[in-house]
């Protein structure tokens, strides 16, 4: 395959995602599977007043959900003595009105499209340091943008904001997932943007005609612990490093 492996699925914890995908009605009751299997975020729930359980919600990403890895995946968590609870399909538009991805991506998400400028946390002293005027000022003259309102600004889409982006006069991160671009398009008036690169990628997931595959799974602890669900069964992050019969080594062979 020319995609890697950590291309194909995305593996999030069983949060406010996973539970904003099967509390929208998404997943219909038909879709709801006896046995299955699912890969991702572990949360542990009570199953039975005897034992407690691991969960997770996994989804493979719009360019990857094809019939043959949706069958793989499937396959292998069957294998590894997952239970399936439920197997949904949900749409861009739905990913998009919802704000799904952004929730999964929250870190970054929350700059870029969810927070507006004058509610992120930016640290103004640094932000004087790095760019040499103040944070106060910016706000008040209406620079600054989260990416999402940056491209209704530019009046441009979500890939020639982030060609922008890579060629910004400066970028700053102010921490993990927290990046801050002066930029312009076309050259329009720069502008102070956060985590411009977002959009591009949420673009992906949130276009006509795409969709995730997702499935929500259970399994008791003594069949599978955390350890052996993330490193053998999942595989490693890097699909170079992960076992050949894990799921990330299993696509990335095909």
């Amino acid at each position: 395959m020319t995609l890697k492996a950590t291309d194909l699925l995305i593996f999030a914890l069983t949060s406010g995602l996973a539970l904003a995908m099967m509390n929208k009605n998404s997943c219909s009751s038909s879709s709801k599977a006896k046995n299955g299997s699912d890969l991702v975020s572990c949360e542990v729930a009570e199953a039975s007043s005897s034992e407690l359980r691991n969960s997770a919600f996994v989804f493979v990403k719009p360019h990857a959900n094809t019939e043959a890895t949706r069958s793989l995946v499937k396959s292998k968590l069957l294998a590894a003595g997952l239970k399936i609870l439920s197997e949904c399909e949900i749409d861009g538009p739905t990913i998009d009105r919802e704000k799904l991805i952004d929730q999964h991506y929250y870190a970054i998400a929350s700059k870029a499209t969810i927070l507006p400028a004058k509610d992120i946390p930016v640290p103004a002293e640094k932000f004087e340091q790095e760019f040499g005027e103040k944070w106060e000022t910016v706000l008040a003259e209406g620079r600054a943008y989260n990416a999402m309102d940056a491209c209704k600004k530019f009046n441009c889409d979500p890939i020639a904001l982030e060609g922008a982006w890579q060629k910004a006069k400066k970028v700053v991160k102010f921490g993990g997932g927290f990046y801050c671009g002066l930029m312009s398009v076309n050259d329009q008036p720069e502008l102070y943007v956060f985590n411009a690169f977002f959009m591009s990628m949420r673009s992906k997931f949130c276009g006509k005609g795409t969709s995730i595959h997702c499935y929500e799974v259970e399994w008791s602890p003594s069949t599978l612990n955390w350890s052996a669900f993330r490193n053998n069964l999942l595989g490693p992050t890097d699909p170079a490093e992960a076992p050949q019969d894990s799921i990330r080594g299993s696509i990335l062979a095909k």
